[in-house]
């Protein structure tokens, strides 16, 4: 005799092996994310190495190894630390090889002992920037208020830097910056053309009395929007009203241009040179 098999009610409850699916996968989830959140900070002080290894050995980025050793530690010692995304920033920091970092060092030390006096006048500054080595000529010491033209007495400490300059193995920029003081006289219309006419005119001397490659030279004028200090003050005003020789660590060393002696050169003879035409670069 067969046996009946008894009918089962629907299980209405069927929903909740879903949901513990569900609330399992998304404390899955949340686990993984909070994981993720605590990084391990010993992996990213190597990690960090790693990265600064590698941009030393291509020499484009170099730290002193106490900085190096400083990060390292507090990364390692901070467990307890808000962790932060890890960046390769360069900020202020040259990007030089080691060996064009001494050799600008040793041109600054020597343009120091050769300016010595002028610097003492604050007329000149020298420092090593991102850029490169830049030596900073202030207007006060060097131009008339709204001329291009060089002073004829500043004439001997241009071509004193010149000369430092000539026989490096660097290309240079040549800046020129001014106040936000408005300009309009019968040479300028405006800060732009003032600040781009002294880099060009001071390019020009490099180039006519010093025959400097002009292939290493760069003249570039940024009126008041470069500014190294506040111009609410005369101070800082004076400050910004400057012209900016810059020594760029380029890795490549252009073809030096050949030595001429200038020593002998009197302003009124260079004033006479500046004024004639470029000559041909030759290619």
């Amino acid at each position: 005799m067969k046996q009946k098999h008894e009918k089962h009610a629907p299980n209405h409850e069927r929903w909740l092996v879903s949901y513990a699916d569900f609330i399992t996968l998304m404390f899955a989830f949340f686990v993984v994310m909070y994981a993720s959140s605590k990084a391990d900070l010993k992996k990213q002080a190597a990690v960090a190495q790693a990265i600064n290894s590698a941009f030393q050995s291509l020499g484009l980025f170099q730290s002193p190894e106490k900085e190096q050793n400083k990060a390292a530690a507090a990364l390692a010692t901070s467990q307890d630390a808000p962790v932060s995304p890890m960046n390769v920033v360069m900020g202020e920091q040259m990007m030089a090889s080691s060996e064009v970092r001494e050799d600008l060092e040793r041109i600054k030390k020597h343009l120091e002992r050769l300016l010595s006096n002028q610097i003492a006048r604050h007329v000149v500054a020298i420092r090593i920037g991102r850029d490169g080595l830049v030596i900073s000529l202030r207007e006060a010491g060097f131009y008339e208020s709204g001329s291009a033209a060089p002073q004829p007495e500043s004439v001997r400490t241009l071509d004193e830097i010149a000369e430092a300059l000539r026989t490096t193995p660097y290309d240079i920029r040549i800046e020129g910056h001014t106040d936000n003081v408005p300009i309009h006289n019968g040479q300028f219309d405006s800060n732009w053309e003032l600040s781009t006419a002294r880099a060009t005119r001071l390019a020009r001397m490099f180039i006519v009395a010093h025959h400097y490659a002009p292939a290493r030279l760069s003249a570039s004028g940024y009126a008041e929007f470069h500014p190294v200090a506040s111009n609410d003050s005369a101070d800082g005003r004076s400050q910004n009203r400057r012209v900016d020789i810059i020594v760029l660590p380029s890795m490549t060393a252009p073809a030096r241009a050949p030595a001429v002696v200038v020593r002998d050169l009197k302003p009124e003879a260079i004033n006479a040179a500046l004024a004639r035409p470029l000559p041909a670069a030759s290619r």
